[in-house]
């Protein structure tokens, strides 16, 4: 079990490399992309995994954070996808939803870190 949870935690981070890295590379021309959408879809899925993971191996889980983190995580998603359908149809236009999303990803991973 502890195998599957470590290979889950890693795609975990790279969901998050995807948004933070998304989001970094359109400073210049701030706009959603694919690597935030992508993302932000393997954020949620895999976060959900985890706690799911770490329910079946009796591990302590705090759901209060996890329960924010969920929202947070949530919000990222939907932002995602109303800038990729929204950039496509007007491209440039999106740059402060990818800006909340950056954010956002930061913020999230502040309250995984100290809380």
């Amino acid at each position: 079990m502890d195998i599957a949870i470590k290979i889950v935690l890693v795609l975990h981070f790279i969901g998050l490399a995807g948004i933070i890295g998304g989001w970094i590379a359109t400073v210049k021309a701030p706009a959603v992309n694919k690597a935030i959408l992508h993302g932000s879809i393997l954020q949620v899925v895999t976060g959900l995994l985890l706690v799911g993971l770490q329910e079946m191996n009796d591990g302590e889980v705090n759901h209060m954070k996890i329960g924010i983190k969920l929202v947070i995580a949530i919000i990222i998603l939907v932002l995602a996808i109303v800038g990729t359908k929204k950039e496509s149809k007007a491209p440039g236009t999106t740059g402060n939803l990818a800006l909340a999303a950056g954010l956002l990803a930061i913020v999230n991973v502040i309250i995984a870190v100290f809380v």
